[in-house]
């Protein structure tokens, strides 16, 4: 008997196939992070197991991320914050010297097209929607963007309407195609800004970068954004601690 179970691997633990079952409901988008999940009694009756089973499976699911408890509430799917994570490498202050919340962001195109070679190695398919954009704080460009996603995934983006975009895109991602970015890789180099670059960051041509690429992934893991994005080397930081 797999109890309902999306894995039926009989040599996993209970404990282990009720937590794949329950992130698989993630994915398919069964909750979202303003409705808590059943109750861990619910849970229990539902699958045929016991409660420690069901404590045992959302503790998993917690540690990673993928839930959180809320003090008298229950628990709710967690939705990451990367409001301004890429800013991290540069400096972050308006003229007032108090740091933004959330950079401002100006969409320059979005469209079909054919992935450059390196998106579509991280991606694993050529066939994507491109997205440019601007970031900006206090009006000043900070970081030029080039964002590819899978087609497969997001049919229907390039023709959603101006004002369903806000300053960031993940909550686009989840609220209309149901993709819920649980990580995150930064890889940072350097090179030379080219004409276009330096235009929309006001530069010069040739003047030194800093450039991240990201992969994003989704809670099955799974590749679903992977973008560039350029900003003056000027004012650049890196901070790492290791215990």
């Amino acid at each position: 008997m797999n109890n309902g179970f999306a894995t039926t691997d009989a040599r996993l633990p209970a404990y282990a196939r009720l937590r794949d079952t329950l992130a698989a409901r993630i994915a398919a988008g069964d909750w979202t992070p303003d409705t808590p999940i059943p109750s861990e009694a619910r849970l229990a009756a539902e699958f045929d197991v016991s409660v420690g089973t069901v404590r045992k499976a959302v503790d998993g699911l917690v540690s990673e991320g993928l839930l959180e408890r809320r003090q008298g509430s229950g628990t709710f799917m967690r939705a990451p914050s990367f409001s301004a994570s890429l800013f991290r490498f540069f400096p972050m202050r308006d003229s007032d010297g108090a740091p933004p919340s959330i950079p401002q962001s100006q969409m320059i195109l979005r469209s079909r097209a054919e992935a450059p070679a390196e998106a579509a190695e991280a991606l694993g398919s050529k066939d994507v929607i491109k997205i440019v954009r601007l970031r900006s704080l206090s009006e000043v460009p900070v970081l030029f963007e080039e964002i590819y996603i899978p087609q497969a995934r997001f049919a229907g983006f390039e023709e959603l309407r101006d004002t369903d975009f806000g300053p960031l895109l993940y909550p686009v991602y989840f609220e209309h195609f149901g993709v819920l970015v649980r990580r995150a890789t930064d890889e940072v180099s350097f090179g030379r800004a080219t004409d276009t670059v330096a235009q929309q960051l006001r530069i010069k041509s040739g003047d030194p970068l800093a450039v991240i690429r990201r992969t994003a992934f989704d809670v099955e893991d799974k590749p679903i954004e992977w973008r560039i994005a350029s900003g003056s080397a000027e004012g650049f930081r890196y901070r790492s601690e290791i215990n």
